[in-house]
């Protein structure tokens, strides 16, 4: 049982027996630097930006560990490192520390939520999650290279208060319906529970979305013109180059918002029209594409050469994180492939009111569902998923057969 261990910041000190740890729990698989890289560790303990707790035993074994990481000025935080000695296991030590750190996190009123992207191999981690008051927002399918190419489920928390003071969008492109309807479900499931003693809102949450009132606009663009015989996209892997141009390009904290991530590879036109900044992890196997300069849909006609440099960099998964609003951005990149995969509501404070984003994927690998394993929660975005990508790849007159 979790009552016989005992919660506490984390320390420099621990760093050792926390590599340890991951070790045992994932082996040399963990595709995350804060279980592995004693720098990045240290830099989590020490710079503010993390909260990071550690479960011991009586005797001072160490039993678990999870942590919030932040950033300044984006007031969102993510639940990453979250792991359980295999000997603790059963005994509700992850819910318990799920809940004290997001508690941790959100005390001091400098979030509006906390993200969670979770392994979907067992149903255990939705659990956990859903138990501590976060809410499915939808599937990233091969999001990640850990046991081979796995999907990751996204699930978010909010702070009271912030879900009431979004912003409404008038009218998405015609693609994001099924996902918009999946957001929609309003699901309501139970929090309690009885492997551990989470702190989070009450006894139940529900945890649909209304997006009744958001018209859905028709399809107005074509494919995206080939990109066959282009200049092949130059991408540049110098990550210190890279940051100092990314600040230059986007000199105002307003223009930049991809939290917790950091460019490190600039992918470039050849003609000049557009500077692509991405955060590049072959271990991981995925890119992040962070922001467009001088504008997102300034890749229009391009994504398939960028896809194809990507792919080449040793990332067989791509993301890009949209605002709902910007239909135009949206556009180009669903004329290109990329499926919708996760609606984030209020995700970014604007002054007093909160924006939602879209999150968008592509992969170049076969998706393989049959591993995963869907909680009843996220069933809706599976459908979802599957109805969006079969709109992007399978002409209607094929499905029709």
């Amino acid at each position: 049982m979790s009552a016989d261990v005992f919660l506490s910041p984390a320390s420099v000190q621990d760093i050792a027996e926390l590599r340890q740890l991951y070790f045992e729990v994932y082996g040399h698989r963990y595709p995350v630097p804060l279980g592995s890289d004693p720098a990045v560790m240290r830099r989590l303990m020490t710079d503010g930006t993390a909260h990071w707790l550690l479960a011991r035993t009586a005797e001072g074994a160490l039993a678990g560990s999870a942590v919030v990481q932040t950033e300044p000025g984006s007031r969102i935080g993510k639940l990453v490192g979250l792991a359980v000695h295999p000997g603790r296991r059963g005994g509700g030590l992850a819910s318990r520390l799920t809940g004290a750190v997001c508690e941790e996190a959100f005390a001091g009123g400098r979030l509006d939520s906390v993200y969670a992207t979770v392994r979907v191999v067992t149903e255990g981690p939705q659990h956990v999650v859903v138990r501590n008051g976060f809410r499915p927002l939808g599937l990233l399918p091969n999001a990640v290279e850990v046991d081979g190419c796995e999907t990751l489920a996204l699930f978010a928390r909010y702070a009271d208060g912030v879900l009431e003071r979004r912003e409404p969008v008038a009218a998405v492109p015609e693609r994001l319906s099924p996902l918009l309807t999946a957001a929609s479900t309003g699901t309501c499931t139970d929090t309690g529970t009885s492997t551990g003693t989470p702190s989070g809102p009450g006894p139940r949450t529900t945890t649909g979305i209304d997006y009744g009132d958001t018209a859905r606009l028709p399809a107005h663009l074509g494919p995206a013109p080939s990109a066959t015989g282009a200049e092949p996209i130059e991408l540049i892997a110098a990550p210190a180059f890279v940051r100092r141009r990314f600040l230059e390009r986007f000199p105002g904290a307003g223009d930049r918002f991809f939290p917790l991530h950091t460019p490190n590879a600039l992918l470039v036109a050849a003609d000049g029209d557009f500077e692509a900044y991405a955060d590049l992890d072959p271990v991981a196997g995925s890119c992040a594409l962070l922001a467009v300069h001088p504008r997102p849909a300034a890749v229009s006609g391009a994504l398939e050469a960028l896809m194809t440099t990507v792919t080449r960099a040793g990332a067989d998964y791509a993301e890009t994180l949209l605002p709902l609003a910007d239909t135009a951005a949206l556009e180009v990149f669903l004329a290109s492939g990329f499926v919708p995969s996760a609606v984030y509501p209020a995700m970014r404070r604007i002054g007093d009111r909160l924006h939602d984003y879209v999150v968008l994927s592509r992969t170049s690998r076969q998706i393989d569902f049959r591993t995963t394993a869907v909680s009843p929660l996220l069933q809706p975005y599976l459908g979802a998923y599957l109805s969006a990508w079969t709109a992007t790849y399978l002409p209607l007159p094929e499905v029709s057969r």
